[in-house]
């Protein structure tokens, strides 16, 4: 079969997006298979649902930092199979954090944006853009 020049661009690209960086494999691009984001205009803002499975409300921060709104999730499990008198069979640890950051405008304070985890969904609600606030960064407080 006869490869046109188009052709050969067009593996090429699809090659890229197979990278390790973009398939989900590294920490950034991990994360957006993770923390799954549905974003919600309504009249006074935007509402973000964002599926954290499996997590409990202690492992998920929200934190405003110069107009950007970060959620941090950190996971840590530990199995182990078989006695404690016996040599192990079986034991495994897991601990993974994920990451995303969405930008919110420059004049929104930790107040300003509500925060509720119920059955492993993260809801934030967010409002549009008001006035100027000098801001330090701080967590925001889930419900």
């Amino acid at each position: 079969m006869y490869l046109t020049r188009r052709d050969n661009m067009f593996n090429i690209f699809n090659e890229l997006f197979r990278a390790p960086f973009m398939t989900g494999s590294g920490d950034i691009a991990g994360s957006t298979k993770l923390m799954k984001t549905d974003i919600i205009e309504n009249g006074n803002g935007y509402v973000l649902d964002m599926e954290l499975p499996g997590y409990a409300k202690d492992d998920i921060k929200a934190e405003l930092k110069d107009g950007y709104l970060t959620v941090t999730a950190k996971k840590t499990s530990e199995k182990s199979e078989g006695s404690e008198d016996s040599k192990f069979i079986r034991r495994e640890r897991f601990e993974g954090t994920s990451k995303r950051s969405f930008y919110v405008g420059e004049y929104l304070n930790e107040d300003d944006i509500k925060a509720e985890y119920k059955d492993g969904v993260l809801k934030l609600e967010i409002p549009k853009e008001s006035e100027p606030v000098k801001e330090e960064p701080k967590m925001i407080a889930i419900q």
